[in-house]
């Protein structure tokens, strides 16, 4: 099992922060980083969003980074650990200039960067920048072809009903060859058949833990996989999360100080095909230092054995 770790005070989503995040500064989330890389974890991951309506933001929060900004930052302040979305929203930005920036973070940071896209779930978003909520599921499986055509063709060449582009240059390349890895979020039918024709890997939401095996026969049973390894990453607290950020009290969601629940919990996730996680912290984290010896704890007492 690989062990990610979330970016702390990337986003303010009340079911799966804590308060002593808020005051994090950009150094200290570097800095925070910095030690995770030196400990060997594997993935740091921020979701996005790029403006919220007044009504959502009790739950749903404000602040959110843009994404490939901030892994831009932190690939800058780690030297081995791998930078990810846990998830980018593919339909609200342009697919050309999505491509640049993922391709431009893969390039400076040595071939470390996984994006992850959803389609999105907040109409006002959409609405706000002018893109149709009701056809995103088409725009994104277009706009997911465009960005490998940029990234993998000498001479890229697109015609579709959303994006069109031919006689044209596009450098650098991601160092990832052919590409650097996608994966999708999200639960439903449309999101397992876009990670059986385009994925490397696969991030549930709200799908119930016990059903990964069955999502994972459907993804391999489409007639556009080719039989490519297919990673799974799941984290405990996501099952905290509503559809719409409301929180959800699940019992098994919070984190705990107990080592060998991690470890069984870790198990149980292993046996359902999950083969990245995040170990979620303990309520009551009173800082960043008692965030930075959570990491080291997680390091020393739960990496070995899983």
């Amino acid at each position: 099992m690989k062990l990610n770790v979330g970016v702390p005070n990337s986003m303010h989503v009340a079911a799966m922060t804590q308060p002593w995040e808020h005051a994090l500064t950009g150094d200290d989330i570097g800095h925070a980083l910095q030690v995770a890389d030196d400990l060997d974890f594997n993935k740091c991951m921020l979701g996005e969003h790029f403006i919220i309506p007044q009504e959502h933001i009790e739950l749903s929060g404000d602040h959110y980074v843009h994404g490939t900004v901030a892994l831009a930052f932190l690939a800058g302040r780690t030297k081995r650990m791998r930078v990810s979305s846990s998830v980018s929203i593919l339909p609200l930005q342009s697919p050309i200039v999505q491509a640049k920036a993922w391709s431009t973070l893969d390039w400076l940071s040595g071939g470390r960067a996984t994006a992850l896209f959803g389609v999105g779930w907040l109409k006002d978003e959409f609405d706000m920048l002018g893109v149709d909520f009701h056809q995103r599921g088409r725009i994104a499986d277009e706009y997911v072809a465009a960005i490998i055509e940029l990234w993998t063709s000498d001479n890229p060449e697109f015609d579709g009903e959303f994006v069109k582009f031919k006689d044209v240059g596009f450098a650098p390349k991601p160092v990832q060859q052919p590409r650097l890895p996608i994966w999708f979020g999200g639960d439903a039918e449309p999101v397992l058949k876009r990670v059986a024709k385009f994925g490397d890997g696969w991030s549930p939401f709200r799908t119930p833990p016990e059903k990964f095996p069955e999502c994972i026969d459907i993804i391999r049973a489409q007639p556009e996989y080719d039989g490519r390894p297919i990673d799974l990453f799941f984290a405990l607290e996501m099952l905290n999360v509503g559809a719409h950020h409301e929180i959800m009290d699940d019992p098994r969601a919070p984190g705990t100080r107990d080592a060998q629940k991690i470890i069984d919990q870790i198990g149980w996730l292993k046996e359902l095909g999950v083969n990245e996680t995040i170990v979620p912290l303990p309520p009551g984290i009173s800082g960043i230092d008692e965030y930075l010896d959570r990491l080291r704890w997680v390091a020393e007492e739960i990496m070995p054995k899983v």
